[in-house]
């Protein structure tokens, strides 16, 4: 049976939308800070000429540059001040989450509350700094060697004034964009560096609706292939929103308890467990190790050699690591359920969840608390895991079989329809809660006008 609260959540209406004047401020922010980041795209790094740079990408694409490109909105293709966008902070968050649950002292940390997350929080932004020079030297060497073998030069003026020019401006881009997202999540609607990701891949989807459309005027597209591809994406869509809400819930039952009539009155509640406890990180560290060494060779423009029997195999290899490959599909689809398993062991704690329940009381009926509710806990954990790496793979695996077949450049593929969805899903609930409790606050406000005409 729905609760008060979810009949009144699904009541709402945007009528009062009008009056929530706190939540319209709030909107009006999110969308100002997002346009800021859409025009920071398109800010060239100094030294870089823009229209080499361009020809040069689409000679090199089909590896991880792709991938990096379709999150931060084309500002890796243009090279521009926030070309790394906000995965290196991404990445520094992750590295130090698993840190946190298996190095003993930053466990400890994690334990403090609000003081050791702010401590947490501290190391991951050096580790976003350091990632940040490391990739943003090695991405200005890489610009100076870029073209080599065309004949072609992306930047104006070789050196290490331009390395170094180059590293403090997409450290600069990269560490502003976090604050923009803070910004966000404090004083707009959502989270903030989940919006600036999904507005880095709505931004190429009229691009992409103008190609496949342009596709099917000039015949290179058939007009079955587009409309089945418009109803794969919808039916996509739809699962995904309702995989994300799925959930398995554990009854937890609490002593009982005086209540205020004088009696004994036992308090039951819910423990949710997602079916996707994991998220969009296995997809997106599978797609990462796969193509790693396909844009190296891409992006350093030098070609392997055949004549050695290693050099074969490298070349071989990197050929069947392509998009749409058997092996490729193969081993992300592999990677990603391995990533699925490892992250949620990562992120849930069974024993940490078990030893909470029983000093707050709680215990799952018919298991005993302690580690016979931990073992329990991580039976069922790893049957909903199951679940849930089966759904991430059959979703990131169907638009790769669909470029395959149909040789359409589907920039939203999998992933970028997880981030997408579970963005928007999660903006939309926030909206909800502020027009909820603005609902709520009104009830307050004639309950007290009534009480005071009594």
């Amino acid at each position: 049976m729905a609760s008060r609260a979810d009949n009144i959540a699904s009541n709402l209406s945007l009528a009062n939308f009008s009056k929530a004047t706190e939540l319209k401020k709030r909107i009006w922010f999110t969308i100002g800070a997002l346009i800021v980041f859409r025009f920071l795209s398109f800010v060239p790094l100094p030294g870089v000429n823009p229209l080499v740079l361009e020809t040069l990408y689409d000679q090199t694409r089909g590896g991880i540059l792709d991938l990096f490109n379709t999150f931060s909105g084309g500002s890796l293709e243009r090279m521009s001040l926030i070309a790394l966008g906000v995965m290196p902070y991404i990445t520094a968050s992750i590295v130090v989450q698993m840190a946190s649950s298996l190095h003993p002292a930053l466990a400890a940390l994690k334990k403090e509350g609000q003081t050791g997350r702010q401590k947490l929080n501290q190391y991951t932004r050096y580790g976003t700094v350091f990632l940040c020079a490391i990739q943003g030297w090695f991405l200005a060497a890489g610009l100076e060697a870029y073209g080599a073998q065309s004949g072609l030069q992306a930047v104006v003026q070789t050196g290490y004034m331009f390395r170094i020019g180059a590293v403090i401006s997409l450290v600069g881009g990269t560490m502003f964009l976090l604050w923009l997202g803070e910004q966000i999540t404090s004083r707009g609607i959502g989270n903030g560096v989940s919006l600036i990701i999904m507005a880095g891949i709505v931004a190429q989807f009229p691009t992409f609706v103008t190609n496949l459309f342009e596709g099917g005027r000039t015949g290179s597209i058939g007009p079955a292939v587009i409309i089945g591809f418009i109803v794969m994406v919808v039916v996509l869509i739809l699962f995904i929103c309702f995989m994300e809400r799925a959930q398995r819930r554990l009854l937890i039952q609490y002593p009982k308890r005086a209540s205020a009539q004088g009696m004994m009155q036992a308090d039951r509640s819910h423990l949710p467990l997602k079916i996707n406890t994991a998220g969009v990180i296995p997809p997106i560290f599978a797609s990462s190790l796969l193509l790693l060494p396909l844009t190296i060779t891409q992006f350093a423009g030098a070609s392997v050699s055949t004549e050695s029997t290693g050099g074969a195999i490298l070349q071989s290899t990197l050929q069947y690591l392509q998009h749409g490959q058997p092996l490729y599909m193969a081993l992300y689809a592999a990677g990603i359920i391995f990533f699925c398993f490892f992250y949620t062991a990562v992120v849930f704690n069974p024993e940490e969840t078990a030893e909470n329940l029983k000093k707050n009381g709680g215990f799952i009926p018919g298991i005993r608390p302690g580690n016979r509710t931990a073992e329990y806990l991580d039976y069922v954990l790893t049957r909903i895991t199951v679940v849930g790496a089966a759904y991430l793979t059959l979703v990131c695996v169907i638009p790769e079989y669909v470029i395959a077949q149909t040789g359409i450049p589907l920039f939203l593929g999998g992933t970028s329809l997880l981030i997408v969805v579970n963005v928007t899903v999660d903006t939309i609930s926030q909206v909800q809660s502020h027009l909820l409790a603005h609902q709520y606050g009104d009830l307050i406000k004639k309950a007290k006008l009534k009480g005071r005409n009594r």
